[in-house]
């Protein structure tokens, strides 16, 4: 404690020896002088003595809520003690003195309280804290204590500055600021984790020191939690906002597996090697690894060659043993790369007399009758020989006149086994809507040729009394076609009229642009049906009972679509055949760099056999490139496992994929739930988006929403969006465009522009959205879209023009270019689903069917049986565009029909017939020029011209 500065007393005074007399009484008088406000002065003289010395001075205090607090002081020798507060007195009244005896030095000790209110020190207005000082008196003079200050204690219960939550990677630095509440006296800072404290003393790597914050030098994984930072002194504790640290592993590769061996035994394959992202692993949302999980190059293996005969050399001499030898060597060439050896003899011996010469030196009169009878036999094979070579010569020659006189025979090929039984047609190109098309209620007449203006439309000619039972296995006998040219085809049969089809009315469902079309304002209500029609999320499933005659199943405005062949089902049998679209979580969880391509589609009773192999048709969303994908067809087992069925581009006897831009039609012997999958091989792999806006006024009068969605380019995925957008009135406002998204890990940006900055406005901050790659490229889970919100600043606007930019940077980019009113009742254009599919959801019978089922038979008669000139059911593969896998056919009963089966899920849309009728007439122009080189009598010209009259 310090002492007090002391005042020694001027002893030339005349007073002071009477003041020593009397200082009792003067104390008292002195008293009483305070009391009524008289000032004392700063020294009194005193009588010889110690100076007072403080053993105890007033400490600084605080008043807390409004308790009063108590100021000491202790000092000795001492006569008396008295407070001086802000300059002023204490009134002796409110002192409490004690005094006692110091035994060691025989002093007087005094010891003084006093109290101080929370309204004294409210209502002191100085300069400077409240302050306290004792003044004490002993016979040497006085000395005065320290000044004491007193403080009205408080905490505020907001912080200055709360810790915010941040990402960290593993081994980076983190530092959390925090900036208690102001507070009297000052609030002490600590550190909570996870609700416990922290402890800086026993972790190195955590710092609390520096100016509250907290500091932890190398992020790991077991500081990811919630810290809270906690301010406390004498009155009260605050709690801060808790801050969410989080620190994450971003992917590593492993080391490369070593290459594979070459997929195909023979010629030129791939060989691919693979790496996994758990070097380490991604954590806490740390991002994937970039670049490709497989690669892949080209390989090329030897093919072994299998070894074949030479020409057999010249007979040797005659031996004394009657015969003559000859060799061959199985050089031609020698067998190579492990291929087989020359099968059979590579010596043969015979006699070389006919028997005539001396065996065993005897002559030949005495050779065994049995070597007379081989003689004569040989002399009947030959006689036979030569009539087998008469009776040849004398079918070739009935042919040849036959063919010279008749324009077809059963062998004939060409495009005509389209038109057996039914009319002539023109195809020409009609605009969309036009109400001219086939009226498909209406039945040909085979007695006349008939012309029709718009798509193709077959009926099957079976229930015409012209066409018998027995003709219906006699392939091509009469029927003629003739390919004009790629918009004009003419089918008929051999007698003709005209017939006009505008006298019919009706009209037959046709396909468009992948299931979009657009109408005017004059137009709207079909587009409210369409909408209206559409079924929502729990209602993607669809039913059909089909039997012997098979059918076609289709998912409205899926994409989805299911193709049972005639025969599939035995006879006199029927079943309940189902479809189905997961719309919800899918089942199958992406694998590494795996994504998800199409819905995943459910086709059952698993349990249901059937004897030919039908068509499955599901959409995806890949821009096809076997450069870039690797794309599989996937199954999900029934203890709901996905297991890989098979690669597109692999080899397969018990399924067939093949692969179109929008779709990948599937030829399977067993039901189940089926879908693609795509793995990148390179950073080109593009998936195909189709982005759309919906707009919808808000609660607010005065604000507008767009909402941007950006789905996979698959049917089903739209029809979602429509749906959703349906129930929350959102209004189409340009037609969907679509959008090339790269795999190159850049992520997609989404803004509003040219905005009239006089009639709208939007929220700050708010006009471009940044989309992760990662949320994009694996968006098959829930649509994904940006909602932007305009605000009007007068109900008076009701147009609203603007643009929405959707890129990929450094990929591709879309606008869509927004021009429509906010009223409902002034709305131009409208973009909507088309509905053809939906008419007829279940089509059972002949009419599910683009090609007659007589037609069908008299195509496979010819192309399943071989011929020697190339006429089979691999040129009829190859001209529809089928050249990969075809091993699958091969298996089959009948490969033209399975490949016709094929040849409908493809078409079911358009019935393209003028295709598949060139690709007819191609194969007879084929067997044309083949038939010219063997037989040079047979004229082309009159082969055109009898196709042409249809006989």
């Amino acid at each position: 404690m310090g002492t007090g500065a002391a005042d020694r007393s001027r002893g030339a005074r005349w007073w002071l020896p009477w003041l020593g007399l009397c200082f009792w009484a003067a104390g008292a008088e002195a008293a009483r002088g305070a009391d009524s406000g008289e000032v004392l002065p700063d020294s009194i003289p005193s009588a010889p003595g110690t100076l007072p010395h403080f053993i105890e001075e007033p400490e600084d205090a605080y008043i807390i809520k409004s308790n009063p607090i108590a100021l000491r002081c202790k000092a000795r020798p001492a006569m008396q003690i008295f407070f001086k507060c802000n300059g002023e007195w204490v009134h002796q009244n409110e002192h409490v003195s004690e005094e006692s005896l110091d035994e060691s030095s025989g002093l007087k000790v005094r010891e003084v309280f006093i109290n101080v209110t929370r309204q004294q020190v409210e209502d002191f207005h100085g300069p400077e804290d409240y302050w306290c000082q004792c003044v004490a008196w002993s016979h040497l003079g006085t000395s005065k204590s320290r000044k004491a200050s007193v403080r009205i204690a408080y905490l505020r219960k907001n912080f200055e500055q709360d810790p915010q939550g941040r990402e960290v990677p593993i081994e980076g630095m983190i530092v959390l600021h925090c900036r208690p509440p102001e507070g009297v006296p000052a609030a002490e800072v600590e550190w909570l984790k996870n609700e416990e404290p922290i402890d800086s003393e026993q972790d190195e790597n955590i710092d609390t020191r520096a100016d509250h914050n907290l500091i932890i030098r190398q992020a790991r994984l077991s500081d990811s939690g919630n810290y809270t930072c906690m301010a406390a002194n004498i009155v009260a504790k605050r709690r801060s906002l808790s801050a969410t640290v989080v620190v994450y592993v971003n992917g590593g590769w492993s080391s490369w597996t070593e290459w594979s061996a070459c997929n195909v035994r023979c010629g030129r394959g791939w060989q691919k090697r693979s790496r996994t992202c758990t070097n380490p692993a991604p954590l806490n949302g740390g991002a994937f690894c970039e670049g490709m999980s497989v690669q892949k190059i080209t390989c090329t293996a030897l093919c072994p060659v299998d070894g074949s005969w030479e020409v057999w050399s010249e007979w040797s001499v005659c031996s004394p043993e009657c015969e003559h030898l000859r060799i061959r060597e199985c050089t031609a060439p020698p067998p190579r790369n492990g291929g087989k050896f020359c099968e059979g003899l590579s010596q043969e011996s015979e006699n070389c007399t006919d028997g005539l010469c001396i065996l065993d030196k005897k002559p030949l009169h005495e050779i065994k009758p049995q070597s007379i009878e081989n003689a004569s036999d040989i002399a009947l094979y030959s006689g036979l020989g030569a009539a087998v070579v008469a009776v040849a010569v004398l079918v070739i020659g009935v042919t040849l006149y036959r063919r010279s006189h008749s324009d077809y025979g059963v062998d004939v090929i060409d495009s005509s086994a389209l038109t057996g039984g039914f009319q002539t047609f023109n195809f020409k190109t009609v605009r969309q809507g036009n109400s001219l098309l086939l009226n498909p209620a209406m039945h040909p007449d085979l007695t006349v040729s008939r012309t029709y203006s718009g798509p193709i439309c077959l009926q099957d000619p079976l229930d015409k009394e012209l066409m018998t039972e027995s003709s219906l296995f006699n392939p091509l006998s009469d029927i003629k076609v003739k390919v004009q040219s790629s918009f004009m085809v003419s089918l008929g049969v051999s007698e003709r009229a005209e017939y006009h089809g505008k006298n019919h009315s009706g009209t037959f469902p046709h396909g468009n642009n992948r299931g979009f079309s657009t109408i005017h304002p004059r137009n709207k209500t079909p587009y409210i049906q369409n909408l209206s029609s559409l079924p929502t999320r729990t209602e993607l499933r669809t039913t059909g009972v089909f039997g012997h005659l098979g059918g076609r199943l289709v998912m409205p405005n899926t994409g989805v679509s299911l193709l049972i062949p005639h025969g599939a089902i035995p006879e006199e049998n029927s079943w309940e055949i189902y479809m189905s679209i997961n719309q919800g979580e899918p089942s199958l969880q992406s694998d590494g760099s795996e994504v998800l391509l199409s819905p995943e589609v459910t086709c059952g009773p698993p349990d249901m056999l059937v004897t030919t192999p039908f068509a499955l048709t599901i959409p995806h969303c890949a821009d096809v490139s076997s450069e870039h994908w690797n794309i599989h067809l996937k199954k999900r087992t029934q203890q709901g496992k996905w297991e890989e069925v098979m690669s597109v581009e692999d080899e397969s006897t018990s399924c067939y994929c093949l692969l179109d831009p929008f779709a990948c039609h599937v030829l399977l012997d067993s039901f189940g739930t089926y879908a693609l999958t795509g793995e990148p091989i390179t950073d080109c792999a593009v998936k195909q988006l189709k982005v759309a806006v919906f707009g919808c006024m808000s609660c607010n009068s005065l604000d507008y929403n767009l909402r941007v969605y950006c789905v996979d380019n698959t049917p089903c995925a739209f029809q979602e969006v429509v749906s959703d957008e349906r129930h929350q009135g959102g209004q189409l406002l340009e037609e969907p465009k679509l959008l090339h998204f790269k795999g190159n890990t850049f992520s997609l940006q989404i803004s509003v522009l040219d905005i009239p900055p006089f009639l709208w406005r939007i929220k700050p901050f708010t006009a471009c959205q940044e989309v992760p790659f990662s949320r994009v490229w694996s968006s098959n889970r829930q649509p994904l879209h940006c909602a932007f919100s305009l605000e009007r600043y007068t109900p008076t606007t009701t147009q609203l023009s603007c643009k929405i930019c959707i890129r990929q940077l450094k990929g591709h980019e879309q606008i869509l270019q927004v021009q429509t009113s906010i009223l409902e009742s002034e709305r131009e254009t409208i973009t909507f689903f088309a509905q053809e599919d939906s008419t007829f959801p279940a089509q059972t019978g002949p009419k599910a069917f683009k090609i007659p089922y007589s037609i069908r038979q008299r195509i496979c008669a010819t192309f399943d049986t071989p011929n020697a000139k190339g006429k089979d059911w691999q040129m009829l593969a190859q001209k529809n565009s089928i050249n990969r896998n075809l091993s699958y056919f091969a298996t089959q009963s009948s490969p033209s029909a399975v490949i016709l089966n094929l040849w409908e899920a493809r078409h079911q849309q358009d019935g393209d017939l003028d295709s598949l009728a060139c690709a007819l007439e191609e194969i007879g122009r084929t067997h044309t020029k083949l038939s010219n080189i063997t037989e040079p009598q047979l004229d082309d010209t009159d082969f055109n011209y009898s196709r042409q009259n249809g006989l």
